[in-house]
């Protein structure tokens, strides 16, 4: 720890001595921790190092067209619970760059974080609640040959931890405005093709590639108010992992195809997706598919989902399942599915809109495991386009949002979700589904100087899992900067009859954020943005410090 403040302090006296040269230093601290106690109510014991944290400390310095900077990160004694285990103990400088930038051109060395398109062949970014930061180490190039034409290429190799993957990285993608390049008004459209290619020692096992590469290509255009857009890729053939083992050395390519399409005007938006994904995970390490901390992934597969955000909605979500699995106890070989959500707003002073109009969301998503035929001594499979796989997850929800008056307003939230068991629990998926009812009534009330209070009641009904749940949560704003919470869900049907209680606030002033919390952490899927970790239950004391300068 010491020699970690130490190199903090030395560059952020060197960056504030060239900053009185007309430079910009920036940067921000986080620090999330925890102090675990034993609670037998929840069957958990608290490990031998109870208290926990996660430090990160952000320094950037620019100067002209050159920018430089690092982060230390710490996880002394070890790491939150759910976070890989590599970064247990850890402690030191994890990632720095220097990059230069101007009209035309935009080159990074060190640690850089880049996406290609969607993100679905590439994309390596940062999450700390996710425990993720798949940051490349290496080379990134931004090339901007015409006002139409942006190329990108990137090499090097991603980062393990605090260590480094196996494979290398490389890759270059082309995107083209070619309603400009043509003089089209009428219609706006955006093509771009993809390359992404893993090299890694296979070991002397000749049967393996030691290079597997990606192609992608996409097409995205604007017609007034519709909209549309395809991206198709496709993978050469590897080997397939499973539990950090090769499977055989059998070999087997990959496939991804997603196209969006929808339309958009005022006070009325419709979206749709369908993406089929089939043998289509990607890593760094081949060896490291199939993990369950998000490590060395190089693509992003994203849960197209609604995204939600009360405590009940929050038990049965979707983890994305593109991998292909040829075992006795499992058979898969990737997702198919759709999503489809839908925006109104009742306009005000109608019947139905009443005097401050109403704004109603509704959506539906429905994924299956590909209807593939699978010969598990021979290692062989053939999966269908679509077929009738397993249903992995289907979701049926409604949202709508209604201000009753100044001083009053509200969401009224119903869900109905059908969630393949295996996903819930991290086993074979198939083995038997899941199917809830989820209701949600929250209102808030706004008072004088900024206080306000916000009431959430919430319930859960199901034949199923852990059967039924109740929940609440209240919340007083004291100001924009001080609030205080109580939540509570309660499983009053299920085994032990457990409440998982929450109590805490945040307190903010200018670029500084401090919360706290004390109380039980439900186990499960903890998702940000689609994409998912498992956290176990656990009980104690958390704290997180954020600050910006």
């Amino acid at each position: 720890m010491r020699k970690l403040l130490f190199q903090a302090f030395l560059f952020f006296n060197i960056c504030t001595l060239f900053s009185q040269e007309n430079g910009n230093f920036y940067g921000g601290l986080e620090s999330n921790s925890q102090w675990l106690q034993t609670d037998e109510g929840i069957n958990f014991l608290a490990p031998e190092d109870q208290f926990r944290v996660n430090n990160y400390v952000l320094l950037n310095y620019n100067l002209g067209n050159f920018t430089a900077g690092m982060q230390f990160e710490s996880y002394l004694p070890s790491a939150l619970l759910g976070y890989a285990p590599i970064y247990d103990g850890q402690n030191g400088v994890a990632t720095y760059y220097i990059n230069y930038k101007d009209e035309k051109i935009d080159v990074t060395g060190g640690f850089f974080y880049e996406q290609f398109g969607s993100g679905l062949i590439l994309r390596s970014w940062e999450d700390r609640q996710l425990g993720l930061n798949n940051a490349m180490k290496g080379v990134n190039i931004r090339y901007k040959a015409t006002e139409d034409l942006y190329f990108k290429a990137v090499f090097g190799k991603q980062r393990n931890g605090f260590e480094e993957s196996e494979g290398n990285i490389q890759g270059i993608d082309a995107d083209l405005n070619l309603s400009n390049a043509l003089n089209i008004n009428s219609v706006d459209i955006q093509m771009g093709l993809s390359y992404v290619g893993r090299n890694q020692d296979t070991g002397g096992n000749q049967a393996i590639p030691s290079n597997v590469g990606a192609y992608s290509g996409r097409f995205d255009f604007v017609i007034g108010d519709f909209y549309a857009g395809v991206e198709a890729i496709v993978k050469d053939p590897d080997a397939i992992v499973n539990e950090g083992q090769l499977s055989s050395n059998k070999l087997y390519d990959g496939t991804a195809l997603q196209v969006n399409a929808g339309y958009a005007r005022k006070g009325l938006g419709i979206n749709a997706t369908f993406r089929r994904l089939e043998n289509f995970s990607f890593f760094a390490d081949r060896l490291a598919e199939g993990n369950i901390f998000n490590q060395q992934v190089i693509n992003y597969v994203p849960g197209l989902t609604k995204q939600q955000d009360y405590l009940l909605t929050n038990i049965y979500v979707y983890n994305p399942q593109p991998r292909l699995v040829i075992e006795s106890f499992d058979q898969r070989a990737g997702e198919v599915g759709s999503q489809i959500d839908l925006y109104y707003s009742l306009k005000k002073g109608t019947a139905l809109g009443g005097k401050y109009g109403t704004k109603i969301a509704a959506n539906f998503s429905y994924w299956a495991g590909l209807d593939a035929e699978y010969n598990i001594e021979n290692r062989w499979y053939k999966a269908k386009f679509i077929g009738s796989g397993q249903t992995l997850f289907r979701d049926v929800n409604l949202e709508v949002k209604k201000r009753l008056s100044k001083k009053w307003s509200s969401v009224f939230t119903y869900q109905n979700v059908t969630i393949d068991k295996g996903i819930v629990e991290g086993g074979p998926l198939g083995n038997s589904s899941i199917n809830a009812n989820i209701g949600v009534i929250e209102a808030t009330r706004r008072f004088e100087k900024g206080k306000a209070l916000r009431m959430v009641a919430q319930h859960l009904w199901s034949q199923d899992d852990r059967k039924n749940w109740i929940a609440g949560v209240l919340e007083y704003n004291f100001s924009t900067s001080f609030a205080i919470y109580a939540a509570d869900n309660y499983n009053y049907e299920g085994l032990g009859k457990i409440h998982y209680y929450s109590v805490g606030g945040s307190y903010s002033k200018g670029n500084t954020r401090l919360g706290l919390n004390y109380g039980r952490q439900r186990g499960g899927l903890i998702c940000i943005g689609g994409v998912c970790r498992f956290v176990p239950e656990n009980t104690g004391l958390s704290a997180n410090l954020t600050v910006a300068f």
